[in-house]
């Protein structure tokens, strides 16, 4: 069976998000396994010379490492994803390269209309980074607008039509995720690069 990480984009005790993912791992639980990872107590990144990574981030990092593919969730704050994602993602890039190469699927979740497409957006940009270098999931955005009225008290989708949205793109990730591991050629290259790149000697 296909396992996938879901990766809370935030560390709020009560986010739409965690509840998107624990929807998606119940949902999904006859396709796929999906064990949701939180990044509440990861340190904040303070860019260690020795480059000593915490004992929570490898922990994470080795997730991602065995896993098929990735699922983040964010929220959106101030049109960008959430400090405490931009942190994780930092640790989770520097002298360790988990995401270089790993399929990924975004999805979001917020109080508002729009549902973090902004947010979705900087995550695309942040994860096309030379240390992260994932493979994003091109032309897919799951959009959970409204999102505290979204569940009802089983955490179940109450919206049929969100539901249906989210089957198809799964099923659409779940190909996506196989097509990447025949195109993985030069994994061994991409990382190199990875590890190699300095922003100091642009």
């Amino acid at each position: 069976m296909v396992k996938l990480i879901g990766l809370v984009g935030t560390n709020s005790e009560q986010s739409t998000n965690r509840q998107l993912l624990q929807f998606m791992a119940q949902h999904f639980a006859e396709q796929a396994e999906i064990e949701v990872v939180e990044i509440k107590e990861i340190p904040i990144f303070n860019k260690p010379l020795e480059r000593e990574i915490p004992a929570i981030v490898q922990t994470i990092a080795d997730k991602i490492e065995a896993a098929d593919g990735v699922i983040i969730s964010t929220p959106e704050y101030d049109h960008a994803v959430t400090a405490s994602l931009m942190n994780a993602l930092s640790w989770l890039s520097y002298g360790i390269y988990p995401f270089v190469d790993k399929p990924v699927m975004i999805t979001g979740a917020s109080y508002g209309t729009l549902g973090s497409s902004r947010a979705q957006m900087h995550l695309r940009q942040i994860l096309d980074s030379p240390e992260l270098k994932a493979r994003i999931m091109p032309s897919s955005e799951f959009l959970l607008s409204h999102s505290l009225q979204a569940f009802d008290q089983e955490n179940q989708l109450k919206d049929k039509e969100q539901v249906e949205q989210l089957d198809g793109l799964f099923y659409d990730f779940l190909q996506f995720v196989e097509i990447m591991k025949h195109l993985n050629h030069a994994h061994a290259a991409n990382k190199k690069l990875a590890e190699n790149f300095s922003w100091e000697e642009i």
